[in-house]
């Protein structure tokens, strides 16, 4: 009898936003994804999403260029692109995350559409901004230097929302000290990795 040969899967590249990227190693590690590699854009450009387009027809190119890949995947929601990000992405025949940002596969759609019901004025954090208020927020819009700019920034929010894609004390701590420092009340939603998973697996042919 013939030994059965599974399937070869194909090798894909996929591209992420490097606030996202723990979880996101996290996931293939935890899949032994060997077909699969990640690469990330700076997590930075969360605050200037004008990069993300560009930035992704370079990784595109570079994949293209090497040629090893059978598919390359965007794990980037349309992230604040307006739409650029798309057009880029209909171009090139490469398949995107559904959505608009991370806060909607992560919490997933009916979640985050009944928080914003409850509260258009609503910030959303998640483990990387927990990890990274200050650097990113404090200190990168200028707030530590000029406390009257929070209320430039945040002063039609109402609430912070920590969604956790981890169960860690230590975080929930952290987040908890992010609200307070801009003035906002606090709340807690464990949402683990939502539809990111899901879809992932379904673009890794697992």
């Amino acid at each position: 009898m013939e030994a059965v040969t599974a399937p070869k899967l194909p090798k894909t590249l996929m591209i992420g936003c490097g606030a996202v990227a723990n979880e996101m190693v996290a996931i293939i590690k935890a899949n032994g994804w060997d077909h699969v590699t990640l690469t990330c854009l700076p997590a930075e450009w969360h605050n200037t999403p004008d990069k993300i387009p560009d930035g992704m027809a370079r990784k595109i190119q570079e994949a293209k260029d090497d040629g090893s890949y059978d598919r390359i995947v965007s794990l980037y929601a349309d992230c604040g692109t307006g739409g650029i990000l798309d057009t880029l992405l209909d171009k090139e025949g490469v398949e995107r995350i559904p959505g608009p940002h991370c806060y909607e596969f992560f919490s997933t759609q009916p979640v985050f559409e009944e928080l914003m019901e409850e509260e258009l004025g609503s910030l959303f954090l998640t483990d990387f901004f927990v990890r990274h208020f200050d650097r990113l927020i404090m200190d990168g819009m200028g707030i530590s230097k000029h406390p009257e700019l929070r209320d430039m920034y945040f002063g039609h929010y109402k609430r912070a929302i920590y969604m956790a894609q981890s169960k860690d004390p230590e975080l929930e701590e952290m987040a908890k000290a992010c609200a307070e420092k801009i003035g906002l009340k606090y709340e807690y939603l464990y949402t683990g990795y939502g539809t990111l998973e899901t879809y992932m697996t379904k673009q890794a042919g697992a």
